[in-house]
């Protein structure tokens, strides 16, 4: 009995030895990380974890549902996408065909009005509030130098930084992109209560502007301009710019760092579903025109779809870029496999959500999962 009363009482000192130590190397967010993630049995983000942070809500307005297509659910799963709705855990799959549901199916307990994560869909918003801004006049041009609006970006090669290289994915520092390392920034930023003060901390390496290199905290730092260029909090900017006008169905939420900093997580999770979130991909295919009215600058929109480096001819301003045969697809995407995928000359969108996109975890790079989602699409479609 002494020896177990010793060894808790080593464990309690060696515990608050390890606090201690985090808090001195300034990785106490790997704190955070271990309650809200990894003590739940993952080792990334997951679908519903926006449960476990702040949040700011997003009202929407008047809502309009999505009318049923005449021939609404009347055909069934192909056997490949019953297959890898299975193996990869799809929660959500739609398909919308000429602005009508054609099909759309739930699983693992979700519905049509469940929350789930967006991750980096997120990032497609974010440059669309940035196309407002612009249209608004907040904003001056794409090429505005960054530092005019964050000013401790004055030197150097950042000084060259501009916000049309933050949403083409540009701008020279040295994030690193890993989602599995609980040291990488990228796991910082998901956990540390001071965003900001993360994003500042970056170094620009390269010279901006030229080259492609798929990074998270160019968005976060896009959002951080248009607060300042706006004046306004993002989500409320998000909720009057888009998801009130765009009527959609539900409020959803965003996650913020902390209630005491109070600032977005820009780059991911916005927890709606896939209904409300194709209604952005709805925007984009009709030209930032919605219901008649021009919600979003249409020469923004066009060079949005359109490949911005030479390095990266499948990223235009926060949108994805895909060609499979002759059709041409533009997307929003999100860790673990969230799309909302468009084909605009077939007036088709796709919509998936799920818990995993498969064995392929690379970033920045198409993964198999999304071709077989288009494919079984275009199957089902074909019957009809």
């Amino acid at each position: 009995m002494k020896f177990l009363k010793k060894g808790f009482k080593w464990i309690i000192i060696l515990f608050g030895l390890l606090i201690i130590v985090l808090y001195i190397t300034d990785t106490d967010y790997l704190i955070k990380a271990v309650r809200t993630i990894y003590l739940q049995g993952y080792t990334t983000a997951y679908l519903e974890d926006y449960k476990k942070f702040d949040n700011q809500v997003i009202e929407n307005g008047t809502p309009q549902p999505w009318p049923n297509h005449k021939n609404y659910n009347s055909f069934k799963e192909t056997k490949g996408l019953d297959s890898i709705n299975q193996a990869n855990g799809t929660i959500a799959y739609v398909i919308i065909k000429n602005d009508s549901i054609w099909f759309e199916n739930y699983y693992d307990g979700f519905d049509e009005n469940s929350q789930s994560n967006s991750f980096s869909m997120a990032k497609s918003y974010v440059s669309g509030l940035l196309g407002k801004a612009l249209m608004e006049g907040h904003i001056k041009s794409l090429d505005q130098p960054v530092s005019d609006f964050l000013p401790t970006l004055n030197k150097g090669l950042a000084a060259k930084m501009t916000v049309g290289d933050l949403s083409s994915m540009a701008s020279g520092t040295n994030w690193d992109e890993k989602y599995y390392s609980p040291l990488s920034i990228t796991t910082r930023a998901y956990f540390d209560d001071d965003l900001e003060k993360v994003m500042l901390g970056l170094k620009t390496v390269e010279e901006p502007g030229k080259s492609f290199k798929y990074s998270s905290g160019d968005t976060q730092m896009l959002a951080m301009v248009i607060e300042k260029a706006t004046g306004k909090k993002l989500y409320n900017y998000l909720t009057e710019s888009f998801w009130k006008p765009l009527n959609s169905e539900n409020p959803t939420l965003w996650q913020v760092d902390s209630e005491t900093h109070d600032l977005v997580k820009a780059y991911c999770c916005i927890a709606s579903n896939a209904k409300d979130f194709a209604r952005f991909g709805k925007l984009y295919k009709d030209y930032g025109k919605w219901n008649g009215k021009q919600i979003l600058d249409s020469t923004f929109v066009t060079k949005s779809l359109k490949p911005v480096h030479s390095d990266g001819p499948m990223y235009g301003y926060g949108w994805w870029l895909k060609t499979i045969g002759t059709k041409h697809f533009f997307m929003m995407r999100g860790h673990l496999g969230q799309y909302v995928i468009v084909e605009p000359n077939d007036n088709v969108i796709i919509v998936r959500l799920g818990h995993s996109k498969g064995s392929n975890k690379e970033v920045g790079k198409f993964t198999t999962d999304i071709t077989t989602y288009i494919e079984e699409a275009y199957n089902m479609l074909n019957y009809d």
